[in-house]
């Protein structure tokens, strides 16, 4: 069983010519409402892989029976929510220029339930975006750990941060999230790498980077036609995450989450178009070669 903790949300994703400067505005050419929310995404991600996958998040009392309640219930998540009955489940509002950038604004709403929630204890959980102190306790008593800061990484302290890493097995982030990790604990990106057994950093359409065992590997995206680069990261957790429990070496788990983030921008919303296992297959076999049964891992 793969934990997930952090945010369930809802996503509105416009779609404009550019991302307007402080005090200007531009104009939207399109709109669309999808499930989302980080944690939620990749637990998605997760169970269309055929994973066990339980959900910690926080949800609002507009979810209970939702469409979205029901959709997760369809493809097999196990929920452990906490419900805070007088506030929204979080919203996402995201917009997208025509070069690809991207911008959002958070409401939090029944996510502040996180402050005060006890952390669980477990075998093998992942952290997304959510509150900083219950990603620590989380992390403290987990017995395998990888973390995720997202966009949230601007509110983790030195404390915060340095505390989640020492209790981490691996890290995830994108280069704006390494750069600011890197300013608020003081450390170079060597030794950022250097508190974690692996670490796998995403550069958006020049693919990802793995840190394992000392060394260095380049992952390449894969040619795809992008319709929305909304969810990649989060179905390249998912892929890299399902491939791990299940033996994979890290690399090819990166090369396995590659693939499963190149189905999600082929359409617009972060859970309109996962990758099963099979689908992953044929199209890992394509640009990787022959994907084959896991040996024993020794890392």
């Amino acid at each position: 069983m793969i934990s997930v903790v952090g945010h369930t949300a809802i996503d509105h994703i416009s779609r404009v010519p550019h991302l307007p400067e402080k005090n200007c505005s531009t104009h939207i050419s399109d709109r669309q409402i999808y499930f989302g929310g980080g944690a939620a995404n990749i637990a998605a991600g997760i169970a269309t892989l055929g994973e066990q996958v339980s959900l910690i998040s926080c949800i609002g009392g507009d979810f209970v029976g939702s469409e979205y309640d029901r959709w997760m219930n369809r493809i097999g998540i196990h929920q452990q929510f906490f419900v805070v009955p007088d506030a929204h489940t979080p919203t996402a509002f995201m917009f997208t220029d025509d070069a690809g950038d991207q911008m959002t604004f958070f409401e939090w709403g029944a996510s502040k339930a996180f402050a005060t929630s006890e952390a669980p204890p477990l075998p093998f959980v992942h952290m997304a975006t959510a509150d900083p102190e219950f990603n620590c306790r989380v992390a403290e008593r987990s017995e395998f750990a990888s973390f995720d800061p997202g966009q949230d990484v601007f509110w983790y302290t030195r404390e915060q941060l340095g505390s989640i890493l020492a209790n981490s097995d691996i890290l995830f982030a994108n280069q704006h999230e390494v750069r600011q990790m890197c300013n608020t604990l003081g450390v170079t990106k060597d030794t950022l790498i250097s508190q974690v057994r692996t670490a796998v950093f995403t550069m958006s359409g020049d693919g990802s980077t793995l840190y394992s065992h000392g060394s260095e590997h380049v992952i390449p995206a894969l040619p795809v036609t992008l319709a929305d680069p909304t969810g990649a990261g989060d179905s390249y957790r998912a892929g890299f995450l399902s491939a791990y429990i299940r033996g994979y070496d890290p690399l090819t788990c990166c090369k396995i989450g590659t693939v499963t983030a190149s189905f999600v921008v082929e359409h617009v919303g972060c859970q309109t178009h996962l990758a099963d296992w099979n689908s992953m297959q044929i199209r890992y076999q394509k640009y990787f070669g022959l994907l084959e049964l896991p040996p024993s891992r020794n890392d």
